[in-house]
Protein backbone atom coordinates (compact mmCIF):
# COMPACT_ATOMS: atom_id res chain seq x y z
CA UNK A 1 0.00 0.00 0.00
CA UNK A 2 1.57 3.29 -1.31
CA UNK A 3 1.72 6.17 1.51
CA UNK A 4 -1.08 8.19 0.10
CA UNK A 5 -3.17 5.25 0.14
CA UNK A 6 -2.44 4.73 3.80
CA UNK A 7 -3.13 8.54 4.07
CA UNK A 8 -6.00 7.73 2.70
CA UNK A 9 -7.21 4.53 5.17
CA UNK A 10 -6.09 7.11 7.71
CA UNK A 11 -8.55 9.81 6.73
CA UNK A 12 -11.84 6.88 6.37
CA UNK A 13 -10.92 5.61 10.05
CA UNK A 14 -10.92 9.34 11.70
CA UNK A 15 -14.28 9.60 9.58
CA UNK A 16 -15.98 6.96 10.62
CA UNK A 17 -15.27 7.60 14.51
CA UNK A 18 -17.15 11.08 14.34
CA UNK A 19 -15.45 12.79 17.13
CA UNK A 20 -12.36 12.65 18.48
CA UNK A 21 -10.03 14.03 21.12
CA UNK A 22 -6.51 13.88 20.01
CA UNK A 23 -3.60 14.02 22.52
CA UNK A 24 -1.43 16.27 21.09
CA UNK A 25 2.40 16.74 22.28
CA UNK A 26 3.34 18.93 18.90
CA UNK A 27 5.89 16.54 17.31
CA UNK A 28 5.33 15.37 13.86
CA UNK A 29 3.46 12.39 14.76
CA UNK A 30 0.72 14.44 16.66
CA UNK A 31 0.99 17.28 15.07
CA UNK A 32 0.29 15.12 11.77
CA UNK A 33 -2.51 12.75 13.24
CA UNK A 34 -4.11 16.43 14.57
CA UNK A 35 -4.12 17.99 10.86
CA UNK A 36 -5.34 14.70 9.54
CA UNK A 37 -8.45 14.45 12.10
CA UNK A 38 -9.40 18.08 11.13
CA UNK A 39 -9.02 17.35 7.87
CA UNK A 40 -11.59 14.68 8.65
CA UNK A 41 -13.85 15.65 11.23
CA UNK A 42 -13.50 19.60 11.18
CA UNK A 43 -15.17 20.98 14.69
CA UNK A 44 -15.76 17.57 15.78
CA UNK A 45 -12.02 17.14 16.90
CA UNK A 46 -10.06 18.86 19.26
CA UNK A 47 -6.36 18.58 20.12
CA UNK A 48 -5.23 18.85 23.75
CA UNK A 49 -1.79 19.20 25.23
CA UNK A 50 -0.79 18.56 28.49
CA UNK A 51 0.02 22.11 30.44
CA UNK A 52 2.84 19.74 32.14
CA UNK A 53 6.23 20.48 33.90
CA UNK A 54 7.51 17.57 31.91
CA UNK A 55 7.02 19.60 28.21
CA UNK A 56 8.93 22.38 27.83
CA UNK A 57 7.72 25.83 27.76
CA UNK A 58 9.07 25.75 23.46
CA UNK A 59 7.20 22.67 22.33
CA UNK A 60 3.95 24.24 24.02
CA UNK A 61 4.46 27.28 22.06
CA UNK A 62 5.10 25.11 18.65
CA UNK A 63 2.23 23.26 19.48
CA UNK A 64 -0.01 25.99 19.27
CA UNK A 65 1.01 27.92 16.47
CA UNK A 66 0.90 24.97 14.56
CA UNK A 67 -2.62 24.83 15.79
CA UNK A 68 -3.33 28.58 14.62
CA UNK A 69 -1.61 28.12 11.28
CA UNK A 70 -3.51 25.04 10.03
CA UNK A 71 -6.88 26.26 11.68
CA UNK A 72 -7.73 23.28 14.12
CA UNK A 73 -9.21 23.13 17.46
CA UNK A 74 -6.50 23.36 20.28
CA UNK A 75 -6.56 23.00 24.42
CA UNK A 76 -4.72 22.83 26.95
CA UNK A 77 -5.36 20.70 30.01
CA UNK A 78 -3.83 20.27 33.54
CA UNK A 79 -1.92 17.60 34.15
CA UNK A 80 -0.65 16.48 37.88
CA UNK A 81 1.48 13.48 37.35
CA UNK A 82 4.06 15.10 39.49
CA UNK A 83 1.52 14.31 42.73
CA UNK A 84 1.98 10.96 42.06
CA UNK A 85 4.80 9.53 43.94
CA UNK A 86 4.91 6.29 41.39
CA UNK A 87 5.93 8.83 38.91
CA UNK A 88 8.15 11.12 41.20
CA UNK A 89 10.55 7.68 41.90
CA UNK A 90 11.18 7.58 38.32
CA UNK A 91 11.28 3.42 37.78
CA UNK A 92 11.19 2.10 34.44
CA UNK A 93 7.39 2.79 34.63
CA UNK A 94 7.76 6.21 34.83
CA UNK A 95 5.83 6.87 31.26
CA UNK A 96 2.90 4.46 32.00
CA UNK A 97 2.21 6.46 35.08
CA UNK A 98 2.43 9.93 32.34
CA UNK A 99 0.22 8.73 30.34
CA UNK A 100 -1.94 7.13 32.38
CA UNK A 101 -2.63 10.35 34.13
CA UNK A 102 -2.59 12.50 30.62
CA UNK A 103 -5.46 9.89 29.17
CA UNK A 104 -7.48 9.62 32.41
CA UNK A 105 -7.74 13.41 32.03
CA UNK A 106 -9.03 13.02 28.40
CA UNK A 107 -11.10 10.68 29.72
CA UNK A 108 -12.60 12.95 32.02
CA UNK A 109 -13.22 15.48 29.30
CA UNK A 110 -14.37 13.42 26.55
CA UNK A 111 -17.45 12.47 29.18
CA UNK A 112 -18.40 16.21 29.83
CA UNK A 113 -18.37 16.47 26.27
CA UNK A 114 -19.92 13.00 24.57
CA UNK A 115 -16.71 12.46 23.06
CA UNK A 116 -16.41 8.96 22.54
CA UNK A 117 -12.68 8.43 20.96
CA UNK A 118 -9.48 9.53 22.05
CA UNK A 119 -6.52 9.50 19.44
CA UNK A 120 -2.92 9.43 19.81
CA UNK A 121 0.06 9.42 17.57
CA UNK A 122 2.17 6.02 18.21
CA UNK A 123 2.82 4.84 14.49
CA UNK A 124 4.17 1.62 13.36
CA UNK A 125 8.16 1.86 14.40
CA UNK A 126 6.96 2.82 17.78
CA UNK A 127 5.82 -0.64 18.78
CA UNK A 128 9.49 -2.25 18.61
CA UNK A 129 10.62 0.24 21.25
CA UNK A 130 10.50 0.17 24.69
CA UNK A 131 7.26 2.37 25.88
CA UNK A 132 5.01 2.14 28.91
CA UNK A 133 2.92 4.56 27.69
CA UNK A 134 1.40 2.05 25.18
CA UNK A 135 0.32 0.21 28.37
CA UNK A 136 -1.51 2.88 29.47
CA UNK A 137 -3.31 3.68 26.26
CA UNK A 138 -4.29 -0.16 26.26
CA UNK A 139 -5.58 0.59 29.51
CA UNK A 140 -7.70 3.41 28.50
CA UNK A 141 -8.60 2.26 25.30
CA UNK A 142 -6.72 4.79 23.63
CA UNK A 143 -7.11 4.46 19.76
CA UNK A 144 -3.62 4.50 17.80
CA UNK A 145 -4.82 5.32 13.84
CA UNK A 146 -1.43 5.84 12.24
CA UNK A 147 -0.88 1.74 13.55
CA UNK A 148 -3.90 1.21 12.09
CA UNK A 149 -3.30 2.89 8.88
CA UNK A 150 -0.02 1.00 8.87
CA UNK A 151 2.08 4.62 8.68
CA UNK A 152 5.71 4.36 9.39
CA UNK A 153 7.55 7.38 10.89
CA UNK A 154 9.20 8.08 7.38
CA UNK A 155 5.79 7.87 5.70
CA UNK A 156 4.52 10.45 8.49
CA UNK A 157 7.45 12.90 7.81
CA UNK A 158 7.29 12.49 3.76
CA UNK A 159 3.61 13.26 4.02
CA UNK A 160 3.38 15.83 6.34
CA UNK A 161 6.09 17.37 3.41
CA UNK A 162 3.59 16.72 1.21
CA UNK A 163 1.09 18.56 3.02
CA UNK A 164 2.76 21.58 3.63
CA UNK A 165 3.35 20.86 7.36
CA UNK A 166 6.75 22.45 8.97
CA UNK A 167 6.66 19.72 11.64
CA UNK A 168 7.52 17.20 8.85
CA UNK A 169 11.27 17.17 9.48
CA UNK A 170 11.01 18.34 13.18
CA UNK A 171 13.87 16.57 14.82
CA UNK A 172 12.38 13.48 17.40
CA UNK A 173 11.64 14.88 20.57
CA UNK A 174 10.33 13.48 24.15
CA UNK A 175 9.31 15.15 27.54
CA UNK A 176 12.08 16.42 29.73
CA UNK A 177 11.62 13.33 32.21
CA UNK A 178 13.63 11.13 29.95
CA UNK A 179 16.61 12.87 30.64
CA UNK A 180 16.56 11.79 34.24
CA UNK A 181 18.38 7.95 34.95
CA UNK A 182 15.61 5.63 36.18
CA UNK A 183 15.88 5.63 39.47
CA UNK A 184 16.88 9.32 40.15
CA UNK A 185 13.85 11.40 41.94
CA UNK A 186 11.92 13.11 38.77
CA UNK A 187 11.44 17.10 40.32
CA UNK A 188 10.33 19.76 38.52
CA UNK A 189 13.45 21.63 39.78
CA UNK A 190 15.93 18.86 37.82
CA UNK A 191 13.93 18.93 34.58
CA UNK A 192 13.80 22.82 34.68
CA UNK A 193 17.30 22.66 34.57
CA UNK A 194 17.76 19.88 31.85
CA UNK A 195 14.95 22.28 30.23
CA UNK A 196 16.82 25.59 30.47
CA UNK A 197 20.21 23.29 28.93
CA UNK A 198 18.74 22.50 25.99
CA UNK A 199 17.36 25.74 24.83
CA UNK A 200 21.13 27.21 25.26
CA UNK A 201 22.37 24.49 23.08
CA UNK A 202 19.23 24.63 20.64
CA UNK A 203 20.26 28.78 20.70
CA UNK A 204 24.01 27.89 19.87
CA UNK A 205 22.93 26.24 16.43
CA UNK A 206 22.49 22.82 17.19
CA UNK A 207 19.00 20.35 15.85
CA UNK A 208 19.17 17.43 17.20
CA UNK A 209 20.70 16.96 21.05
CA UNK A 210 19.93 15.76 24.58
CA UNK A 211 21.16 16.92 27.80
CA UNK A 212 21.40 13.45 30.37
CA UNK A 213 21.08 14.75 33.54
CA UNK A 214 23.20 12.92 35.97
CA UNK A 215 23.35 14.71 39.22
CA UNK A 216 26.28 16.39 39.72
CA UNK A 217 27.32 15.57 35.87
CA UNK A 218 25.72 16.70 32.55
CA UNK A 219 25.97 13.94 29.78
CA UNK A 220 25.01 16.13 26.64
CA UNK A 221 24.48 13.93 23.48
CA UNK A 222 24.73 15.64 20.05
CA UNK A 223 23.73 13.91 16.12
CA UNK A 224 26.65 12.57 15.12
CA UNK A 225 26.47 14.71 12.01
CA UNK A 226 26.46 17.77 14.31
CA UNK A 227 29.47 16.55 16.55
CA UNK A 228 32.45 18.25 14.73
CA UNK A 229 30.92 21.48 15.63
CA UNK A 230 30.51 20.36 18.98
CA UNK A 231 34.20 19.32 19.04
CA UNK A 232 36.25 22.39 19.08
CA UNK A 233 38.06 23.84 22.12
CA UNK A 234 35.50 26.96 21.73
CA UNK A 235 32.46 24.89 21.73
CA UNK A 236 33.98 23.08 24.62
CA UNK A 237 34.13 26.61 26.22
CA UNK A 238 30.55 27.72 25.33
CA UNK A 239 29.09 24.66 26.74
CA UNK A 240 30.93 24.53 29.91
CA UNK A 241 29.82 27.67 30.94
CA UNK A 242 26.24 27.33 30.08
CA UNK A 243 26.83 24.07 32.78
CA UNK A 244 28.53 24.77 34.99
CA UNK A 245 26.21 28.50 35.56
CA UNK A 246 23.23 26.07 35.89
CA UNK A 247 25.26 23.89 38.88
CA UNK A 248 26.85 21.00 37.21
CA UNK A 249 30.61 20.38 37.68
CA UNK A 250 31.07 18.13 35.45
CA UNK A 251 30.58 18.53 31.44
CA UNK A 252 30.85 15.92 29.50
CA UNK A 253 29.99 15.30 25.95
CA UNK A 254 28.78 11.83 24.52
CA UNK A 255 31.28 10.41 21.91
CA UNK A 256 28.64 8.00 20.83
CA UNK A 257 26.34 10.95 19.92
CA UNK A 258 22.69 11.78 19.97
CA UNK A 259 20.33 8.19 20.07
CA UNK A 260 16.69 8.02 20.56
CA UNK A 261 16.39 6.18 24.14
CA UNK A 262 19.93 6.10 25.03
CA UNK A 263 18.30 6.06 29.16
CA UNK A 264 16.78 2.61 28.49
CA UNK A 265 19.74 0.83 27.70
CA UNK A 266 20.33 0.58 31.60
CA UNK A 267 16.76 -1.87 31.30
CA UNK A 268 16.88 -5.38 31.33
CA UNK A 269 15.25 -7.51 28.64
CA UNK A 270 12.50 -8.34 30.13
CA UNK A 271 11.48 -4.91 31.07
CA UNK A 272 12.52 -3.32 27.24
CA UNK A 273 10.61 -6.81 25.79
CA UNK A 274 9.16 -5.37 22.56
CA UNK A 275 5.41 -4.39 22.58
CA UNK A 276 4.81 -5.84 19.06
CA UNK A 277 1.78 -7.50 20.08
CA UNK A 278 -0.34 -4.05 20.27
CA UNK A 279 -2.94 -2.83 18.10
CA UNK A 280 -5.62 -0.01 19.36
CA UNK A 281 -8.85 -2.25 18.44
CA UNK A 282 -7.66 -4.81 20.80
CA UNK A 283 -6.94 -2.67 24.27
CA UNK A 284 -6.49 -5.85 26.31
CA UNK A 285 -4.04 -7.62 23.97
Amino acid sequence: MTPKAKEDKLLGLLHEMGDVIVAYSGGTDSAYLAWAAHQALGERAVAITADSASIPASHKLDAEAFAQQFGFRHEYVETREFDNPDYVRNDANRCFHCKDELFTVLEKVGLERGVSHIVYGVNKDDLGDYRPGQRAARLHSVKAPLVDADLTKAEIRELSRQAGLPTWDRPAAACLSSRIPYGTPVTIQNIRTVEIGEEEIKALGFRQFRTRFHGELVRIEIAREELPKALTLEMGAKLTAVFKALGYKYVTLDLEGYRQGSMNEVLTVLQTAPATSYTSQNPTG
